[in-house]
Parts: C-alpha cells; sequence; structure tokens
C-alpha cells in the first residue's frame, strides 16, 4: 500500500447489548434504585441467589459511591448474551493503590471496608478504574452458573 491508497476498512463487530438502566442517583434515590435494578436484573434472566447476591454488590456500590464518591453517582445496567453488568461510577477522589490491592476479607468487627470485597465476591467479574476524578466500577454476573453453563454444553 503506498500512502496514496486508502487504508482496507476493518469490519468492526457490534456488541449486542441492551441498555436496562442508566440514572444519576444521590443518597435520595438509593432504594428506589436498588428495587429498579432488582426487578431488570430478574428480567434479564438472573434468579434465586445469583440475583440477590447480584442485587447486593450493587447496592454497595450505589452506597459506596454516596458515602466516598461525592456524594452522587451514575448507573448504568445492561445486559448481553447471558451475562448481566453494571456499572458504577462516581466523582470522588478515588481508591488508593493500598486498598483497591487488599484483596482480604475485612474483620468481622469492621463496620466499614466490606463494599468492594462484598461486590468482588457476590458477582463473577469486577474491575475498577480510579483516579483523583472519580471512581468507575463494572461488576458482571452470568445468567447461568459458569459450571451449569458448561455442564449444560457436554450434555448436547
Amino acid at each position: 500500500m503506498t500512502n496514496g491508497e486508502s487504508p482496507t476498512p476493518r469490519t468492526v463487530v457490534p456488541i449486542e447489548h441492551a441498555l436496562l438502566i442508566a440514572d444519576a442517583f444521590d443518597q435520595a434515590q438509593v432504594t428506589e434504585l436498588r428495587h429498579s435494578v432488582a426487578s431488570c436484573a430478574r428480567a434479564a434472566g438472573l434468579l434465586d441467589e445469583r440475583l440477590d447476591d447480584f442485587v447486593l454488590a450493587v447496592n454497595e456500590l450505589i452506597t459506596n459511591a454516596v458515602r466516598h464518591g461525592g456524594g452522587r453517582g451514575w448507573l448504568r445496567l445492561w445486559q448481553d448474551p447471558g451475562l448481566v453488568l453494571c456499572e458504577v461510577s462516581d466523582h470522588g477522589q478515588g481508591i488508593t493503590p493500598q486498598d483497591l490491592a487488599n484483596r482480604s476479607r475485612p474483620a468481622p468487627e469492621t463496620a466499614g471496608g466490606w463494599g468492594l470485597w462484598l461486590a468482588r465476591e457476590l458477582t463473577d467479574a469486577m474491575d475498577v478504574e480510579t483516579g483523583p476524578a472519580g471512581t468507575t466500577v463494572r461488576i458482571t454476573t452470568a445468567t447461568v452458573p459458569a459450571e451449569q453453563h458448561v455442564g449444560r454444553h457436554r450434555s448436547e
């Protein structure tokens, strides 16, 4: 290819996802937002303990945004085939590298510090981007547990 030729266009595979919730929140909306997340996650295919765990993880993240992230935040909830994902962003000062690296369970008598640990433990995946302008945490849970998903394919 010479400098005068146009580059060959790349094939872009569209991301198939359905946005379920995109909403700003503050302390006054936490309970209502948690109920909306539960309803949408159930409709997206999360059931029973997986639904309860996901909703608790989201609740921890939105509570953290209110308490530690400037008093308000932004939540996006969507589904991809076989997955439910939630992203919570805030405008706080970020999470220290030490707190982010700490993966150990908080001591039982500890009043705080459970939010990120619970979100990580209760979902299939968690990613955190943090800095002085705020934090974004994304959690993902499969609608079918991995062991059931693999087992189902083995029998087909």
